[in-house]
């Protein structure tokens, strides 16, 4: 049985009182079950860590730079930075990124290699827009986004990460994929895996994301290719995302 990841996004929201607030709601709460991740804005992943020390909570970054070291690139924020104020996990590609600062697949390969190369665990985010899915091209597109990293980094690369399929017309839209149609791009993620490795595929949490709610999380969780989720607006109100994890218990 894989267990199931629950990961907060908070995308560009948040303060240090924000953070304090809900932190520690959630850590009142004791929620058990899946592992829970929380991924606020980069400014403030070492006050969050400093709030979670000792809890079973963890503690991600949205995004990294491409690059390994050092060196001069201004306002980037490399993986072994990430690492050393505390993060561990880091979401690779989420589609707001591929659409806001044009992110390729090659490029996001390369930044899964450099997180983990960084003891970072990165959550490949994949999907496919409106008029993809329209065009009948959903397999097609997650397909070459998740080949993009295998033949960069090789099959093996999977045995420490998670994907996350996040339809980019259910994100911030209300709209979500039903059940069916959640579990069939899932179930065809997995295939991907295991026309490389069987061991692998059945092995890696591949997480939904798209509007995913108290009233509809646990529908979701229950399909057998659906590991958990990953969550944005709902993750920004300690009684939803409680109830979110609750359901992936």
């Amino acid at each position: 049985m894989r267990r199931k990841v629950v990961a907060g996004n908070w995308k560009m929201h948040g303060s240090r009182a924000m953070a304090r607030e809900l932190v520690g709601q959630i850590l009142a709460a004791s929620p058990g079950g899946p592992e829970i991740i929380l991924c606020p804005p980069s400014v403030y992943i070492s006050e969050v860590v400093r709030l979670c020390e000792g809890s079973a909570l963890m503690v991600g970054a949205q995004d990294l730079a491409e690059r390994d070291g050092s060196g001069a690139f201004t306002g980037d924020v490399s993986a072994d930075m990430l690492h050393d104020v505390g993060a561990r996990w880091v979401l690779v590609g989420h589609s707001e990124r591929r659409e806001y600062h044009a992110e390729t697949n090659d490029m996001l390969a390369r930044k899964f290699d450099s997180a983990q190369k960084s003891g970072l665990t990165p959550i490949l985010c994949v999907g496919e827009t409106l008029a993809e899915r329209e065009a009948g091209r959903v397999e097609e597109v997650i397909g070459e986004q998740i080949h993009a990293v295998i033949r960069a980094n090789g099959i093996a690369t999977f045995e420490n990460a998670v994907l996350a399929y996040e339809p980019v017309w259910a994100i911030g839209t209300g709209k979500v994929a039903t059940p069916a149609q959640a579990q069939e791009v899932h179930a065809f993620i997995r295939s991907q895996l295991a026309r490389e490795d069987a061991n692998i595929a059945g092995l890696t949490r591949v997480l939904y994301g798209g509007s995913v709610k108290p009233a509809n999380a646990a529908e979701l969780f229950a399909q057998p290719d659906v590991d958990g989720g990953l969550i944005g607006g709902a993750s920004l109100a300690a009684s939803d995302f409680l109830a979110i994890c609750a359901a992936a218990r």
